[in-house]
């Protein structure tokens, strides 16, 4: 027997699918699946979920190369929700950020969600951002884009210019001025090797945690 015959589709003929990162426990997002969609995800161990608006099934990330690799498929006590564990490569929302769920309604980050700022930016969050906006680029490949333009020409070029950054912090650290600056750009460019690569921001923290455990 299928593992689908134990999901209620209901009368739409889909359930609704959490996708939740794996390492960190993070929700990513909320989607549909049908029966297609479900045994699809099962035979490949790759996200497939359905959307309602365009009435097709879909691979998460075949458009965006923001796949999500599912390591575990649950289903809920009736039968009608699943949850997919995921180790996502790249964000999940389509606007960058790497959940769907970065807006606050209430809590510590309602400031931020009704256009304020917090006291203190999160750095990890900036990061994914900034990862998010350069994956973007990648795929669009803008004219006027130095992401973009630092992209076409090359695997060297972009490698060159972490070691050229890397030089910078360096001498503004032997100088004592403008650190924050100089490493600002290290790590744009770092993110941008990453993307070249298809490392994932994530596939480095994963490398950190398990070396800090």
């Amino acid at each position: 027997m299928s593992a689908a015959e134990n999901v209620n589709f209901g009368e739409s003929g889909l359930v609704p699918v959490v996708a939740q990162d794996a390492n960190t426990g993070e929700v990513l997002t909320l989607a549909y699946a049908n029966r297609e969609a479900l045994e699809r995800t099962l035979e490949s161990g790759e996200a497939h979920y359905y959307s309602r608006s365009r009435r097709e099934l879909w691979r998460k990330g075949a458009t965006s190369g923001n796949t999500q690799r599912v390591v575990e498929v649950r289903v809920d006590c009736d039968g009608d929700a699943l949850l997919y564990k995921v180790e996502p490569r790249g964000p999940a929302c389509h606007t960058g950020q790497k959940s769907c769920f970065f807006k606050a309604l209430a809590g510590e980050g309602v400031g931020l969600a009704l256009g304020g700022k917090k006291e203190e930016d999160d750095f990890g969050a900036m990061v994914r951002e900034l990862a998010g906006t350069i994956a973007q680029r990648h795929r669009e490949m803008p004219e006027g884009s130095y992401t973009a333009e630092l992209l076409r020409q090359g695997r060297a070029r972009v490698a060159q210019k972490v070691g050229e950054e890397a030089v910078e912090v360096v001498v503004a650290a032997l100088a004592g001025e403008r650190v924050a600056e100089e490493t600002a750009d290290l790590l744009y460019h770092l993110l941008v090797l990453l993307e070249e690569q298809q490392v994932g921001v994530e596939d480095v923290t994963r490398v950190l945690r398990e070396r800090h455990g």
